[in-house]
């Protein structure tokens, strides 16, 4: 494993490479960094070469600096950020698969880059833009982490990203991921909600692309409900539907063994095609 970092935008950010073969990019979600992939990465590593940031803000990278003028959205600067990283390895193509918030960063760089791309795989994620709803929820979260602290208010939301069964088995591993998430700042959270509000709808980014597009779903995902994640699967011209039992968010820790078959198979598909 190799630890590398990137300056961007006067932020340096911190990503990791393993193993060898054909390229593929893992971006974390909300709240979490690269280690959350620590399952995929022990079973794709043998196979794959990995590339594995820490968004801005997350692990080991600085928070981005927004200028106060900024045109260009937060998410779309998070994926120029990944794009600087593959330019920076030498990676013409590869496949992204992003987490959640990670999801909508692939998204963003398969709208502005889709030549770069020769699979992508959302992972309990959405190409829908947020309802009012969604939006009216990110803000109570930010009012909370600006009274209470990024801790507090990860200590509170990381449990409910799990299914009941997982969290009645394995308190341990939640507490863990409660654990790694110690050294988030509110204003990193803050931005990470404040990017999700405004972010746009990509359903057309979806039906735009010829590459195959693997979509996980959770079963009892309470933050991307599987009826939201079924109405987009018909979108690209080419989708992998799995859809985890007993899953709520978290798929790649609550079904490792089923989300790392899940993975290699269409990797397997689309590096073969």
């Amino acid at each position: 494993m190799h630890e590398k970092w990137l300056t961007y935008n006067d932020s340096r950010i911190y990503y990791e490479t393993e193993g060898k073969g054909s390229p593929v990019m893992l971006i974390h979600g909300f709240g979490e960094d690269g280690r959350v992939w620590h399952y995929q990465r022990a079973f794709l590593k043998d196979h794959f070469h990995l590339i594995v940031p820490d968004l801005p803000g997350s692990g080991k990278s600085d928070i981005l600096s927004i200028p106060a003028d900024q045109t260009t959205s937060v998410i779309e600067r998070y994926a120029d950020g990944i794009k600087q990283i593959l330019d920076r390895e030498n990676i013409e193509q590869c496949v992204i698969a992003g987490h959640s918030m990670g999801g909508y960063v692939a998204l963003a760089f398969a709208q502005h880059n889709p030549e770069r791309l020769n699979g992508l795989g959302l992972v309990h994620s959405t190409a829908f833009a947020d309802n009012e709803e969604k939006k009216a929820a990110r803000r109570k979260g930010i009012a909370f982490i600006q009274r209470y602290g990024s801790q507090e208010f990860l200590k509170q939301s990381i449990p409910n990203l799990f299914g009941a069964a997982f969290t009645r088995r394995h308190p341990q591993q939640i507490e863990a991921l409660i654990h790694g998430a110690g050294n988030f700042t509110a204003a990193a959270l803050v931005q990470y909600y404040e990017a999700m509000i405004e972010r746009p709808d990509r359903t057309e980014t979806l039906k735009s692309l010829t590459i195959p597009v693997l979509f996980i779903i959770g079963e009892e995902d309470k933050s991307v409900s599987l009826q939201d994640s079924l109405k987009q699967c018909y979108l690209p011209a080419t989708s992998l539907i799995h859809i985890l039992p007993d899953t709520a968010h978290m798929g790649m820790w609550e079904q490792k063994d089923q989300a790392n078959n899940t993975v290699i198979k269409f990797l397997n598909y689309v590096c073969d095609a």
